[in-house]
């Protein structure tokens, strides 16, 4: 767990690699501190000027950096980045040297013998937080964007990083702190001859509140389908079409197929980009009953990955009525989220409606590739980002913790509405809107944990 939040200096000057590991062409060394600036002056000499030329604050400058003894360590780039004009609102130096592993270790060594110390794991993003630059969805971005598995992923983290959830949430929290204060003017003065707003009119303020909250956990879904994938879970009976629909999908010969049932015996898994929604599809053992020990052995496999699959498609065979292997996978599939996809639509067609009830379907056929769009359009549809109410297409919760945190705002809401109802006092109604708000602030890190905000951070690679 990081340490950063309990028992270190957060006042002192820091040093890390901000590129990852291994040799290129130009690494970046990092500094940020009260001593950032000075420590690069004493040992940068900017090429054509004096050693004690002040360096001009977001310029590069060129100049070779030497040791305390004065020895060369490497040609370089240097800007110098004054406070509060840098991501951690702190002094921050950037040194581009060559990429060697050697040399940045080197470079890393001179600025901690000159006294800075190393970085814990996403110390710079931490200041950020600490000194207000960045609030916590913000600091959360700045993974996410790093981490970003497609294009559309790239855009929410960015979308998030330029604040659209904190001012999401700002909004919230200023609607219920605006119905908090109509409550504790009542109790402050109930016993004045003032009109105080009717129980109707507080639940009217606090079912848009509610309803704003429930629009925000909606989103969860697709904004973290975007950011970490969805998994998609091919399932049904041998020879039913699975590894035919994940080529065709994929449009590579990836998994093998055979006329010979139960030739998948163990799951296969491959990435896939769906017009910037990416895919984990996941190709499975046949769901049958079985006495081949290496065959069940995949049909226990295949559903225990049912059990954690985003969305299951369930393929059946369009072409035949339904046998017992064939039930056997819609008993599988649980309570997961489930889209039928009935194979093979270009040969004689059944009518499965009765047998698949309201699940949602598409035909195809997996060996022609007739009806594949029509699955593609689909599962986006099940994963759309957030739209709706005005101001709020590109508010969207895509961590847990956000997702949670918003669930006990609109708990107490909530219970605040049902208190209304039944006539409680106000001084104990109160109390649910200052539920509220504390649920919403530990959204944006004014009110998390040191627990949470640790394993936040302890996300981070060092230098970031």
């Amino acid at each position: 767990m990081i340490r950063i939040m309990f028992d270190i200096d957060c006042n002192d000057t820091i040093v890390a690699c901000a590129t990852p590991p291994g040799e290129g062409g130009v690494a970046i060394v990092r500094i940020s501190g009260r001593e950032a600036v000075s420590f690069l002056e004493t040992s940068f000499h900017p090429a054509g000027q004096g050693m004690n030329s002040p360096l001009e604050s977001h310029r590069f400058t060129y100049g070779h950096l030497f040791s305390k003894n004065g020895g060369l360590i490497d040609e370089v780039m240097a800007v110098v980045m004054k406070a509060p004009r840098s991501f951690t609102r702190e002094d921050v130096v950037e040194v581009q040297c060559h990429g060697g592993q050697i040399l940045v270790k080197r470079i890393i060594a001179h600025f901690q013998e000159l006294g800075a110390r190393l970085a814990e794991p996403g110390e710079f993003t931490f200041r950020a937080f600490l000194n207000q630059r960045l609030d916590l969805t913000q600091a959360e971005a700045v993974i996410e964007l790093i981490q970003a598995r497609s294009d559309r992923a790239r855009q929410l983290a960015l979308q998030q990083l330029d604040g659209h959830l904190s001012q999401g949430i700002h909004t919230l929290q200023d609607e219920t702190a605006n119905l908090l204060s109509l409550v504790e003017a009542w109790i402050d003065f109930s016993e004045e001859e003032l009109d105080h707003p009717s129980n109707e009119e507080f639940l009217t303020k606090a079912d848009s509140i509610l309803q704003k909250i429930k629009h925000l956990l909606s989103s969860y879904d697709s904004g973290r389908a975007y950011l970490e994938g969805i998994s998609i879970l091919l399932a049904g009976k041998p020879n039913v079409g699975k590894s035919s629909l994940m080529n065709t999908l994929l449009g590579t010969e990836r998994a093998i197929v055979t006329e010979i049932e139960g030739t998948t015996r163990d799951f296969l898994e491959e990435g896939y980009n769906l017009d910037g929604l990416p895919l984990r599809l996941i190709d499975t053992a046949g769901l049958r009953d079985t006495v081949d020990l290496v065959e069940s052995i995949g049909v226990r496999k295949t559903k225990d990955k049912m059990e954690t699959a985003d969305l299951i498609l369930l393929v059946l065979d369009s072409s035949e009525p339904l046998n017992l292997n064939d039930r056997l996978a819609i008993e599988a599939c649980g309570q997961g989220r489930i889209l039928v996809v009935l194979n093979k639509c270009d040969e004689k067609n059944y009518d499965h409606q009765n047998d698949i009830g309201e699940l949602p379907f598409v035909s195809i056929s997996a060996k022609d590739g007739t009806g594949i769009g029509d699955l593609k359009e689909a599962i986006k549809e099940m994963y759309p980002l957030s739209s709706g109410q005005e101001g709020y297409e590109s508010v969207v919760l895509t961590e847990q913790r956000q997702f949670e945190a918003a669930q006990k705002a609109q708990k107490a809401v909530q219970d605040f509405c049902n208190h209304i109802s039944q006539n409680q006092p106000f001084e104990f109604i109160a109390l649910d809107l200052r539920q509220a708000l504390d649920a919403l602030g530990e959204i944006t890190g004014e009110t998390t944990p040191d627990q949470i905000l640790g394993r936040i951070f302890d996300r981070f690679c060092i230098g970031k």
